[in-house]
């Protein structure tokens, strides 16, 4: 498989699944997170753990790529994701309304597996759409 049909298998199949035993064959046991200039290392435990914590707050939660680019061993996925709100969520109180959030992952992806993660959601148009959160 070319590394955007394993990013793709892996967000819209494994993850959307909650295919957590699954997980080994896709992350590296050294991956690391990276949030701008910083990296975290998150290994497969920590992966799991963030699925588990989103499938708190999104039990149901399903994710489509929309969009990929792949240049050299990165791959750039855009998605929709799309669950119940049936866990809080940074103080906001479960609404049990679905909600659409769109976001991009970055994944640098070597001999098959995730060895560097990032990307960003955009949590605030849908959450502003919702009134689960207020202009000041």
């Amino acid at each position: 498989m070319k590394n955007k049909d394993i990013a793709k298998y892996f967000y819209e199949v494994i993850i959307s699944d909650n295919l957590l035993d699954e997980i080994s064959k896709y992350i590296s046991e050294d991956c690391i997170q990276r949030i701008g200039e910083k990296e975290m290392f998150i290994g497969i435990d920590g992966m799991k753990e963030h699925l588990l914590a989103l499938k708190k707050t999104y039990p149901d939660y399903t994710m489509k790529i929309i969009r990929q680019y792949e240049v050299d061993d990165y791959v750039i996925s855009e998605f929709i994701m799309k669950g119940t709100h049936k866990g809080e969520f940074l103080g906001i109180t479960p609404t049990n309304k679905v909600l659409e959030i769109t976001g991009v992952d970055i994944d640098k992806i070597i001999d098959g597996k995730i060895v560097e993660h990032g990307g960003a959601t955009n949590t605030f148009e849908t959450f502003f759409e919702h009134h689960l959160i207020k202009s000041v």
